[in-house]
């Protein structure tokens, strides 16, 4: 297919294709096999509490799956600018704000305004992280998988000890906004607030990442220079300025689910991004590379089975993902959603 055509084509080419509509109803469908073994009550807190993880798993997949799916990168350091985002918007951010008396103990509008101020601070410290790396590291190893495995795990590691060396080796309390504290009971059905604010982020993130691939020209242009770079240089654009800032949007959403996260978790610690690197390859995994839909539909899955198998069978937690992937991968190597 050449440039011009995929420049002109539609984003979203007439047609179903019917065996992905099958795959997506069969793994949103199996997650309601708990019921047999949960009482409904208890199987409503899991599945609310399984899909607010889900959204924060996407959160830090989505950039990575956008990194790879439009610019064939294989970004370990995604973890990295995580973990930035998460001091510096979760951590930093609230604590300063705190200092005004926004966050415990402001009004709901100030608490909520704090919010947005950490997770702001938190994509900006991940997009102004991303940015270097991918100007000063990413560029000269394009095209180089192996480089670009071993030099971003380079990173990932060097930035886990410059945080140690900036906010210290020892876990950190992460305040939580007043206006998301506490829970709501909805028939019997215990709901803690911040979990519905992570399914909402979680779910705007999705919309506004297809908006933007499927229904904007820059989608366009950075589709077809994945396809043909030179091709789209001779148009007059500038593909490495575009790719550039794929990269640091995909880097700013790690530093936004690291602010989710640790609000979320109410701690952060220098290895959180080592941690949640492996959920992150999960997730893109089970999805498919370079697929935000199946990244979207992967996190569901990792959150909802996590939540259930930690319910009924705690050790096997962690591990159900991981046979869930291999699974997966027996089935259909390249992913639910990934190109073949």
């Amino acid at each position: 297919m050449s440039t011009e055509e995929i420049l002109t084509q539609p984003a979203n080419p007439a047609g179903v294709n019917l065996k992905k509509v099958a795959i997506v109803c069969c793994a949103v469908g199996i997650w309601f096999l708990p019921l047999v073994w949960i009482n409904p009550v208890a199987y409503a807190v899991l599945t609310i509490a399984g899909l607010a993880f889900g959204m924060m798993l996407f959160m830090v997949a989505s950039g990575m799956t956008i990194i790879f799916g439009l610019m064939d990168i294989l970004n370990m350091a995604h973890g990295a600018l995580f973990a930035f985002g998460a001091y510096v918007g979760g951590y930093w951010m609230l604590n300063l704000l705190e200092q005004l008396g926004w966050v415990e103990w402001g009004t709901e509008a100030q608490s909520i305004g704090s919010f947005l101020i950490a997770i702001a601070a938190g994509g900006l410290a991940g997009a102004l992280l991303g940015f270097l790396v991918e100007r000063i590291i990413i560029r000269n190893v394009y095209g180089d998988h192996l480089k670009q495995i071993m030099i971003t795990m380079g990173v990932l590691y060097l930035m886990t000890e410059v945080i140690k060396i900036v906010w210290g080796a020892n876990p950190e309390v992460v305040l939580v906004p007043m206006a998301f504290q506490g829970s709501i009971d909805v028939y019997d059905v215990i709901i803690n607030k911040f979990r519905i604010v992570a399914i909402i982020v979680g779910l705007l993130i999705f919309g506004g990442i297809q908006l933007v691939l499927l229904k904007t020209k820059l989608g366009l242009i950075v589709r077809a220079g994945v396809e043909n770079r030179e091709a789209i240089q001779v148009t007059g654009y500038n593909i490495n300025r575009v790719f550039t800032g794929v990269f640091t949007a995909g880097s700013a959403l790690a530093g936004i689910g690291g602010t989710m996260w640790c609000v979320f978790q109410q701690q952060v610690f220098p290895e959180i991004g080592l941690e949640n690197i492996i959920f992150a390859m999960i997730v893109v995994i089970i999805g498919g590379l370079g697929s935000v839909t199946g990244s979207f539909l992967g996190a569901l899955i990792v959150g909802l089975s996590f939540n259930y198998v930690a319910f009924l069978l705690p050790k096997l937690a962690l591990g159900v993902n991981i046979l869930i992937m291999a699974i997966i991968l027996l089935i259909r190597p390249w992913g639910l959603l990934g190109k073949e």
